[in-house]
């Protein structure tokens, strides 16, 4: 009997399709008797939600992408930079530098290292090589130059990177600062504990960590939410699961939350 009703069911006409007119009348489109029917609110609504789920799904899809190349391109810029000066131990107090020498060389054999390079990935043929002398005490304005050093003649880069792009990082304005006829005979320079031959120009501890998290955190919360939101509206098995678990837990015993995933796994009660 159920499969009968359901039969008679489907051969029933769509909402849509079922005319206004009585029984036995007819009317072409063209005619003013002719009215069809508006649709109703819940397909108003219905018709938008696939819109919008169709549009969000491509915008969520795209970032998911972008996120992770995003996060390819972030590998070697900011994360490992980052960690090597992690790694590097530079000391937070800034202590007493003063140039030793100064050398701007040509060709590639004479820029094996540099203070300063425009750009991170590419070799130059023209850099500026600085050495100081450094020691190890806390930089005061109008110090008198120390008549003794800790270490000399040390490697004098402009970040722990020894590089950067403008207009963040001018690498003639860099060494006009330092190694200039203008330049002041003491400065601050900050060193690592882990590397004795490193000495930087600038160094911010917070800006490194700040950099790291923001780089790590970014394109993968927005991966992992786009993924999260595709997969529950898209993948069957994951959406009922969740629907699943809301509902029982709306159930007070084990046995009731049983019997609703019976009935769910129930072929029969499948709406055709």
């Amino acid at each position: 009997m159920s499969s009968m009703s359901r039969s008679r069911g489907s051969l029933s006409p769509a909402p849509s399709e079922r005319s206004t007119l009585p029984m036995g009348a007819s009317a072409e489109p063209g005619s003013p008797e002719f009215k069809p029917l508006e649709p109703t609110r819940e397909e108003l609504l219905a018709h938008f939600f696939e819109r919008f789920k169709f549009y969000t799904s491509l915008c969520l899809g795209t970032s998911a992408i972008l996120a992770v190349f995003a996060f390819l391109f972030l590998i070697p810029f900011v994360v490992e930079p980052a960690i090597q000066t992690i790694l590097a131990e530079f000391v937070p107090e800034a202590g007493i530098c003063a140039v030793s020498e100064h050398v701007h060389a040509e060709t590639l054999t004479n820029c094996t290292w540099a203070s300063c390079r425009e750009g991170c990935t590419t070799a130059h043929t023209k850099c500026h090589k600085i050495r100081v002398n450094l020691a190890r005490k806390p930089f005061v304005e109008n110090a008198p130059v120390p008549t003794e050093w800790d270490e000399t003649d040390l490697k004098f880069l402009i970040n722990p990177e020894g590089c950067g792009y403008p207009p963040k990082v001018n690498c003639s304005v860099f060494a006009s600062e330092y190694a200039g006829a203008k330049a002041p005979k003491i400065f601050p320079c900050y060193y690592s504990l882990t590397r004795p031959d490193l000495v930087v120009a600038r160094y911010s501890w917070d800006t490194t960590v700040r950099g790291l998290v923001l780089a790590l955190v970014l394109p993968t919360a927005v991966f992992v939410f786009s993924l999260s939101v595709l997969a529950y509206w898209h993948c069957r098995c994951c959406e009922r699961a969740c629907n699943r678990r809301v509902h029982a837990e709306s159930f007070a015993s084990k046995e009731d939350s049983k019997l609703l995933c019976e009935l769910d796994d129930d072929p029969s009660d499948d709406v055709f």
